[in-house]
């Protein structure tokens, strides 16, 4: 009797809603499902549990540097292939790779100005090719370098790295004893210069200019360190601590100065840079709505 029967049918692929990829994404600290504008408006820090999302260096460059101010600097130079490196892809088709998605090196350098103070500004790109330091990272990092001594400003560089591009062999090496000099430079010009540590900050970065600042400046749960912590556990044979190289364990052990949130950096960087340039803090106005004699336009400080 047919009617007592009832056929199931397979579910199929047009009777699921289909979500684009890029609506959502997942917090890689509390595992919560966030919605991507909302995050993207939240400067990719997490709401739930405050977790550091990786955000690119142009945004870093959004968030530092005032409107119409930045100008790109050395933007030509690019990779070259020294040692003819290959392994299932040669340097060169790497670099093409890299360049294809719209960057042109691990580092964007220039002027600028944060909250009206001029700097000179480099920012580290960890999607291109793991953010590693090669010869044209460390000579955009050391041009910027004399660009500051030059015109006696600042200089910033925020710093995301996996390292040394070993594909550029002892040519990537030299690159921590240059920037280093430069620096020099700039410490006995009395110049000052502010480190920025995001997540990852390793290798050779952060055995020479990420680790070389007047203040060392850390995001909330940086990963900081030469070698990874599964190297060194493997290498000393004991098990590391909890929080081993992380922005938080490095405070308390005296490697960077202040941690600081995503959304505050911009006022923290340009609160250090007037304290360290000599400059009057921040004020804005406070108007007495009242009318009390004494109280009206007096100014205070904003940091």
């Amino acid at each position: 009797m047919a009617w007592f029967r009832k056929d199931k049918k397979p579910l199929q692929a047009q009777d699921r809603r289909d979500v684009p990829s890029n609506v959502f994404d997942k917090c890689a600290g509390c595992g919560e499902i966030l919605y991507s504008e909302r995050l993207a408006q939240n400067l990719n820090v997490c709401p739930s549990c405050g977790h550091h999302l990786r955000i690119p260096a142009g945004a870093y460059l959004e968030l530092l540097i005032d409107d119409q101010t930045f100008e790109e600097l050395d933007d030509h130079l690019r990779a070259a292939d020294p040692l003819g490196f290959r392994d299932l892809k040669s340097y060169p088709e790497r670099i093409a790779a890299a360049e294809a998605k719209g960057k042109t090196e691990a580092v964007i350098s220039g002027l600028g100005e944060i909250e009206d103070v001029p700097v000179v500004i480099a920012v580290m790109d960890f999607s291109f090719v793991g953010g590693s330091m090669g010869s044209v990272v460390g000579e955009k990092i050391a041009r910027a370098g004399r660009a500051a001594l030059s015109q006696k400003v600042p200089l910033i560089i925020v710093s995301a790295s996996g390292g040394a591009r070993m594909q550029e062999g002892i040519y990537s090496l030299m690159q921590m004893a240059k920037t280093s000099a430069v620096l020099a430079r700039l410490h006995e010009a009395g110049i000052p210069y502010i480190s920025i540590l995001t997540n990852p900050t390793t290798g050779g970065v952060t055995a020479s200019f990420a680790m070389l600042g007047d203040v060392n400046v850390a995001e909330p749960g940086a990963l900081v360190g030469f070698a990874g912590p599964r190297v060194i556990e493997e290498t000393i044979k004991q098990e590391l601590p909890e929080g081993f190289q992380r922005s938080e364990f490095l405070l308390d052990h005296g490697m960077v100065d202040i941690v600081v949130d995503r959304r505050e950096l911009k006022q923290t960087v340009a609160r250090l840079l007037r304290h360290m340039l000599g400059k009057p803090a921040a004020t804005v106005g406070v108007e007495d709505t009242e009318g009390d004699a004494g109280t009206e336009g007096v100014e205070r400080s904003a940091g």
